[in-house]
């Protein structure tokens, strides 16, 4: 948990003790449905909950921003931004009906009212919202076929509405088809500890 507050000590106490439950809540949960692989649960919250939370060094978003977690498996990166942006909709799905589960039970354990969740898979939501996030789903350029539907037109944060993905290692063949609407984010900037040295944040706009 110190290490969240390293990066974000602004936290209010609702905010905190929230980030503090994650760490008992997701170990009784991946004892029995395994969302995190067993040897990295230790390491929730540098690994999981401040990786997800890189995204905020990219984009602070406006209150009344509507997002939606692709593949959010156990509920990253959308479960720590809810918790970060509680004035921002947030909109989970996956297409494994145990991981969602226990997305479903960790949001409601912790009270975010700005999180629902779907077990489905991308090409079935038709909802629109402002941005989509994810965690390393798919390659970029298949990524923007599946969810060009899910973002609306009407912009109201500091970048246009698109995607933002976590992603690690070498990208430049990935981003080349869309390389002109794409902005990389390099985590090391933001975060000192080495596991983030190669980790990425990648911004493609899709309007």
């Amino acid at each position: 948990m110190d290490i969240i507050l390293k990066y974000f000590p602004q936290l209010n106490d609702t905010q905190k003790q929230q980030f503090e439950a994650l760490n008992e809540l997701y170990k009784d949960w991946n004892s029995k449905i395994n969302v995190i692989s067993r040897k990295d649960i230790e390491n929730l919250y540098e690994h999981h909950v401040l990786h997800s939370l890189g995204i905020a060094k990219v984009i602070h978003f406006t209150q009344g921003t509507e997002i939606m977690d692709l593949g959010t498996g156990g509920g990253f990166p959308g479960i720590p931004l809810a918790i970060l942006f509680p004035d921002v909709q947030f909109h989970l799905i996956d297409s494994i009906g145990k991981k969602i589960k226990v997305a479903t039970e960790i949001a409601a354990a912790i009270g975010l009212k700005n999180v629902t969740t779907r077990h489905c898979r991308a090409e079935e939501e038709k909802r629109q919202f402002d941005f989509v996030v994810s965690r390393a789903v798919m390659q970029l350029p298949d990524l923007m076929k599946i969810i060009r539907k899910n973002i609306r037109k009407e912009q109201h944060n500091p970048l246009p509405n698109g995607i933002l993905c976590l992603k690690g290692g070498e990208l430049e063949h990935e981003i080349l088809p869309v390389r002109h609407k794409t902005m990389v984010t390099n985590l090391k900037d933001y975060f000192e500890e080495p596991y983030f040295s190669t980790k990425k944040v990648v911004y493609v706009t899709v309007n």
